[in-house]
C-alpha cells in the first residue's frame, strides 16, 4: 500500500496536542491516510484515536494501515460536523482539523480534482452526495458560478470565467477536468494565463468547496468540538487559505474573551511551517496552525 501524503506540521501539532492522561482520545477530524494519527499512534502508545472521514476509498487505506494497532484506531465514515454535533459530550482529550485536501484526490481518486489531468469531472469527498462539480458547471446560473468563483476562490476574473463557462456549455456539455481548466484558461488575459500560478487553481477550488460544502462545515464542527473536548483538552486546527483560517481565528477569539471565557487561545500568532517544511513538502506553503484549549464545561 502506498501512501502518498505527507502531514503538514506533524511535529508542531505534536508539540502542541500532547495527551495529559494515560488511554487519553484523540479525534482525527480529518484523517485521510493517516499521516498525523501514524504521528500520534507511534509517539503515544496508550493513546487512542477515532479517525473521521467522509470519503470511503482513502479511509480504506488508513484503515489498512493501522490494522496492526487494534483498538487503539476506531474508523468512522462521517463528516467531522455531524460527528462531533452526535459524540458524548466531555469525552476527548484532543481534537485535530487538517482542512487540506489529501494529496491522494489529486493524485489517485480520478475525480477531476486535479487540473492537470484529464478525469471526470466530480469532485466529491462524499461519493452519496448528488452534487457533482459537472452539475455545478453545467446547471448552476451563470451569475451563481461567477459568485462561488470569486467569494470560495477569490478570482478576480470571475466574471469572465462563468461567462466562458455559459458560452462552452451551451455548445457542449463540460464533463472532465481537463476540459474546464482549458475553457477558463481561456477566458483569462494572456498574461495571467502564464502567471505564477495555473490560471485554473482558484476557479477549481472554488468549485470543490461548493460541492463538498466545505466552509459551512467548519463553524458547526468548532461547536461541537468545544462540546466534545474535555476540560484542559486541546484542539488544533490546520487551515491551507484565508477563508478557512478567518472562521477558526474568530471562532477562537469570540471564545476566549468576556466574563468567563470558554478558550484560552495558545497560538496569538498561527503556527506556520518552517522554510525547510515549505521546500519539501509544496502544499504546506499556505498552512497555518491555530490551537487552543478548554477552560469550563459547556
Amino acid at each position: 500500500m502506498e501512501i502518498v501524503h505527507v502531514p503538514v506540521m506533524y511535529r508542531e501539532v505534536l508539540e502542541n496536542l500532547v495527551p495529559k492522561a494515560e488511554n487519553a482520545i484523540l479525534i482525527d477530524c480529518t484523517t485521510g491516510e493517516g499521516g498525523h494519527t501514524a504521528r500520534f499512534l507511534e509517539k503515544y502508545p496508550s493513546l487512542k484515536v477515532i479517525g473521521l472521514d467522509r470519503d470511503r476509498d482513502i479511509q480504506k487505506k488508513a484503515i489498512e494501515r493501522f490494522r496492526e494497532y487494534g483498538e487503539r484506531f476506531t474508523p468512522v465514515n462521517t463528516w467531522f460536523n455531524d460527528y462531533l454535533e452526535s459524540a458524548e459530550s466531555e469525552s476527548a482529550d484532543l481534537i485535530l482539523f487538517d482542512l487540506g485536501i489529501s494529496v491522494f484526490h489529486y493524485v489517485e481518486s480520478e475525480r477531476g480534482f486535479s487540473f492537470r489531468k484529464d478525469e471526470r469531472l466530480d469532485m466529491r469527498l462524499n461519493l452519496d452526495s448528488p452534487l457533482t462539480a459537472e452539475i455545478v458547471v453545467n446547471e448552476y446560473p451563470q451569475e451563481e458560478i461567477a459568485n462561488i468563483i470569486y467569494q470560495y476562490g477569490e478570482e478576480r476574473y470571475s466574471r469572465r470565467i462563468a461567462k466562458r463557462i455559459a458560452e462552452e456549455r451551451s455548445v457542449e456539455r463540460i464533463t472532465s477536468s481537463r476540459q474546464l481548466a482549458d475553457i477558463i484558461s481561456q477566458a483569462v488575459p494572456k498574461e495571467y494565463r502564464y502567471g505564477r500560478i495555473h490560471p485554473a487553481t482558484r476557479s477549481f477550488q472554488a468549485i470543490r468547496i461548493e460541492v463538498n460544502h466545505e466552509l459551512d462545515r467548519i463553524t458547526p464542527a468548532l461547536e461541537g468540538a468545544m462540546r466534545v473536548l474535555k476540560v484542559g483538552g486541546r484542539v488544533g486546527v490546520i487551515t491551507f487559505h484565508s477563508l478557512e483560517d478567518r472562521q477558526v481565528k474568530w471562532f477562537f477569539k469570540n471564545r476566549a474573551t468576556g466574563e468567563d471565557p470558554l478558550l484560552t487561545v495558545l497560538t496569538k500568532k498561527p503556527i506556520t511551517p518552517t522554510d525547510e517544511e515549505c521546500e519539501q513538502n509544496a502544499p504546506s506553503r499556505s498552512a497555518k496552525l491555530r490551537v487552543a484549549e478548554k477552560r469550563r464545561s459547556i
